[in-house]
């Protein structure tokens, strides 16, 4: 059916045509019409599943730890901060890459906002020293005018050094 009406016709806008009209749900597609009008499909995925639980039932073990992965301190220290467990030593052998990547991103989140912080904190020093400055006439037009006015009279006392010393 999909080589007649050409690629357009995929899965995901097969879910979308058929799943709009009854309720607004693009996963109707796969929960419901797809088994009525591709029967052969629903039958080789209800194999595979089947195919999937046998061998999940005689090695138990192997798919426990498929998505799982082994914290590194550093991963620790993430885990103890973005607040899943209390202590290093409450962390399990084992962690779920789910539940590593959400507190990444909770330790993520955090550190944004310790540097919004620091951002805000660091303009407002700068605007009280610069007013602070401001009142005390320390501002940077008259900053460069005294150092000019110095190297000045530095350049002209050696011009009188080198005119006044006999060669």
């Amino acid at each position: 059916m999909a080589r007649l009406l050409g690629l357009w016709w995929s899965s995901a806008a097969r879910g979308r045509m058929l799943g709009r009209p009854v309720g607004h749900s693009p996963g109707l597609w796969h929960r419901v019409a797809r088994p009525v009008l591709c029967p052969a499909r629903a039958v080789g995925n209800k194999a595979r599943d089947a195919q999937h639980v046998a061998l999940r039932a005689a090695d138990p073990g192997k798919e426990a730890f498929r998505n799982d992965r082994r914290p590194t301190n550093f991963d620790k220290k993430v885990l103890v901060w973005a607040g899943r467990f209390k202590k290093e030593e409450d962390i399990p052998k084992h962690i779920s890459s789910d539940v590593l990547d959400a507190a990444r991103n909770v330790v993520r989140i955090k550190v944004c906002y310790i540097m919004i912080a620091l951002t805000v904190l660091g303009c407002l020093t700068m605007v009280i020293t610069g007013k602070e400055a401001a009142k005390k006439d320390q501002t940077l037009l008259r900053v460069n005018i005294e150092k000019k006015a110095k190297w000045r009279a530095e350049a002209e006392k050696d011009q009188e050094a080198a005119v006044g010393k006999p060669q």
